[in-house]
């Protein structure tokens, strides 16, 4: 089994490490010739896939790709090349597009009464300025007051392109959910540590949540995958604020840190 791995980052050191687990041989292509996965891989490729005109070249033999990074051109090069190769490419484009965003993704929330911190203006500061097409605490921006928002965003308010939820304080949390429509598994939950200069600078596994509350973000993630007709893997980030939980961002792509945490406390590989 010969897999290809697209970016060789946090994603990327994540899949290489534990495509290894499972006995594969792993080929990591990046543009960085010095990605990090780079040095954890049977073959390195240095390209870009949205430049290089003949993909069969870089994922030649290869028996599945999996996509380790979040650039669309690149995602939609690798998804137009797999289906006019016929190689799999573990890849939900749908579920994906919704993931990306935390706009279209707080509005699939709203819309299924997930409980989700309150956007504003329907909430009191300080308050969380969230980029929409990002991950994690990249970009956040905190406000105390309703005249230091607006005189940040003085070009346009309410700001295009950015979601304004209330600011809430709590112990982090994940979870990852795998399979298809009619069958669906949740795997384990960890918490997160995270601080200013490293964002997640820790993964703790098994969690210290009350079992309860585990089974609660187990039926979260369960009913968000079927809600999106996920084809793969997705992990949802929370907050537990006041002995409730805050379903903060999901993603539809291989999470970084948290898989070989998991792979440790459980045996379970994700890859």
């Amino acid at each position: 089994m010969i897999v290809a791995v697209v970016g060789g980052s946090l994603q990327g050191v994540e899949v290489a490490y534990l495509a290894h687990k499972a006995g594969w041989n792993v080929r990591v292509v990046d543009k960085n010739s010095q990605a990090p996965a780079s040095g954890l891989c049977d073959s390195f490729f240095h390209v870009d896939v949205t430049a290089e005109r003949d993909l069969s070249i870089v994922f030649d033999t290869v028996d599945l790709v999996i996509p380790a990074l979040e650039d669309d051109d690149a995602l939609n090069c690798l998804n137009q090349w797999s289906h006019s190769a016929g190689v799999p490419l573990a890849f939900d484009p749908d579920a994906y597009t919704i993931s990306s965003s935390k706009l279209e993704s707080n509005k699939l929330f709203t819309r299924m009464g997930i409980p989700v911190p309150l956007s504003w203006p329907d909430c009191s500061f300080p308050v969380l300025a969230k980029p929409s097409k990002s991950s994690g605490s990249r970009g956040l921006k905190f406000f105390h007051d309703v005249g230091s928002l607006k005189h940040h965003f003085s070009q346009s308010f309410p700001p295009q392109g950015w979601l304004l939820q209330e600011y809430l304080e709590g112990s982090l949390h994940s979870l990852e959910i795998m399979g298809m429509p009619g069958s669906y598994r949740s795997l384990q939950v960890t918490d997160l540590f995270v601080d200013r200069e490293y964002d997640c600078k820790r993964v703790v596994a098994p969690t210290k949540l009350p079992a309860e509350l585990t089974v609660e973000l187990e039926r979260l993630g369960l009913q968000i995958a079927n809600a999106l007709n996920l084809h793969g893997i997705m992990d949802l980030e929370v907050l537990l604020h006041q002995g409730g939980l805050k379903i903060l961002e999901i993603d539809a792509r291989i999470p970084s840190q948290t898989p070989t945490a998991v792979y440790w406390s459980t045996g379970q590989n994700m890859v």
